[in-house]
């Protein structure tokens, strides 16, 4: 049987660029990560929209 291990996805939030999409990795609370692949006009309209609500 397998070990059991703990879902561990916590860590700091990571964007990479791999080909011609950039993936987004976010740690969510109770463990596990969310993985978003963004374009670049994607990536620039998500990087206005938390500009505008985080100033």
């Amino acid at each position: 049987m397998a070990a059991m291990k703990p879902r561990t996805g916590d860590g700091p939030l990571e964007v990479t660029k791999e080909g011609r999409g950039i993936i987004m990795r976010v740690p969510l609370e109770g463990g596990g990560r969310l993985v978003v692949e963004l374009n670049a006009t994607e990536a620039s309209e998500l990087s206005e929209a938390l500009s505008a609500v985080a100033s």
